[in-house]
């Protein structure tokens, strides 16, 4: 129960409502509050209070989170890899949605004939880490750069070169030629920040960041561009993208990312390599 209390409160510090906590648990919003409630009673401290339509942790709350997050990361990895993973148990895969789109959508379609448990969901790199190392994915796919210090197996699938799509002239020069404006991803995200250095030393300057991969891809098949879009998506873009430039030396690396015990699990074991063997066949 206590580790429940924890969760539910850890979720609520990134949630922000009862509702949204209730829908990745799974469980009522009135089954959220009770678990608050009898922590709350536990500590002897009031974790928790409205903020307009929202919910705000208290400052001992936070101080709390802050304490045990590490722990309880920790801990929820190693109840899931103590679960026992039958054949017909949900085997729950975090994975980028642009890999799972570009690359894994046909080997998914496969797989799931023989393991028709798998169950998927897809994140940006930073939840997907998160959620691996906590245990709520037992298996995750994921695009960019790792930051140090995340705790986990990663395997490198694949360095994954990025394209321009679209007529440099389509897009306006900016003033006093500071270099060509581009559409891309959001490079504020802790995995994508790395770009923002190379793409600066080939003269291009993000005067657009979007937070979908999907929105990119249909202003680059409007024809607005030029729109920095990675190798995988290409197919995705039709004429546009049988058209796009290379940009040397750009790329992002797709990893493979687990707790080190996970392998000792048959079922994960065997997706382990199904998916090494699709990313090493050529093409």
């Amino acid at each position: 129960m206590l580790l429940e209390g924890l969760e539910t409160l850890s979720l609520l510090a990134s949630e922000g409502t009862m509702a949204k906590v209730a829908s990745r648990l799974y469980i009522s919003q009135s089954a959220v509050s009770k678990r608050i409630n009898q922590l709350e009673s536990r500590l002897g401290k009031k974790l928790i209070e409205p903020d307009g339509r929202q919910i705000r942790l208290t400052p001992q709350a936070l101080e709390l989170l802050a304490r045990l997050a590490p722990s309880l990361a920790e801990m929820k990895g190693v109840l899931a890899d103590s679960q026992t993973l039958t054949d017909s148990t949900p085997l729950p895969v975090a994975c980028s949605e642009t890999l799972l789109a570009g690359y894994l959508a046909r080997f998914m379609h496969d797989y799931l004939s023989q393991d028709p448990c798998l169950a998927l969901s897809t994140h940006h790199t930073p939840v997907i880490l998160a959620r691996v190392r906590g245990g709520d994915a037992l298996l995750g796919i994921c695009a960019g750069r790792l930051p140090p210090g995340h705790g986990l197996c990663a395997e490198l699938l694949l360095e994954e070169p990025f394209y321009l799509v679209g007529d440099p002239d389509q897009g306006a020069r900016l003033s006093h030629d500071q270099g060509q404006p581009i559409l891309t991803m959001d490079l504020d995200n802790p995995s994508n920040r790395y770009l923002r250095e190379p793409l600066a030393a080939l003269g291009l300057v993000p005067s657009m960041e979007l937070d979908s991969y999907l929105a990119l891809i249909e202003l680059a098949k409007a024809g607005i561009g030029p729109v920095l879009l990675p190798a995988g998506l290409l197919a995705l873009v039709g004429e546009q993208g049988e058209r796009a430039r290379p940009l040397p030396g750009l790329g992002r690396p797709l990893h493979l990312v687990y707790r080190q015990s996970s392998l000792k699990r048959a079922r994960i074991s065997r997706l382990v390599e199904g998916i090494r063997a699709h990313f090493a066949r050529p093409g």
